[in-house]
């Protein structure tokens, strides 16, 4: 699981850095130097977009996505098992449901771009792809695994 776990990890890490650095840079060129870079926001708008659907698996193998921990606190044993499991299917369908139709898109546009920069559409939605797709086989696995007995709520 690492090798898969380190590169989104890397690249979610890269795309913080360029989404705190760009904008940044962006402010100082255009205040102090009166010299801003044309497309410097559309990469940063990518870094983010980018970073939201690479980061998303890392999110579910954590487990720190929405569980409704504290609602599922009040149930009994068996309703609590009833939950996880209406949650887990829920949340696989709907990720493999989004990276279906992150596909569909872009097979439908593969050649959009972005005005200023040019910037390919498909990378956008390769990243959401991933993603949804990730997410959906980690879900997946989650329905199987075993469950703590007692959640934890923070």
């Amino acid at each position: 699981m690492k090798f898969v776990r380190f590169p989104l990890q890397v690249a979610s890490v890269a795309c913080l850095a360029a989404l705190v650095l760009l904008p940044s840079l962006q402010i100082v060129l255009r205040d102090l130097f009166v010299a801003p870079i044309v497309g410097l926001e559309e990469v940063a708008r990518m870094a983010l977009i980018l970073l939201v659907f690479l980061a998303y698996p890392l999110v579910v193998d954590k487990g720190e996505d929405i569980v409704m921990a504290e609602a599922k606190g009040m149930l009994p044993r068996r309703g609590r098992r009833a939950a996880d499991l209406a949650i887990g299917i829920a949340c696989t369908i709907a990720a493999f449901v989004m990276a279906w139709a992150v596909w569909e898109a872009l097979a439908a546009n593969p050649r959009n771009e972005t005005p200023t920069l040019r910037i390919p559409f498909w990378i956008f939605l390769a990243a959401a792809f991933i993603g949804f797709a990730g997410a959906g086989l980690l879900h997946l696995y989650r329905l199987f695994r075993p469950r703590p007995e007692n959640p934890t709520m923070v």
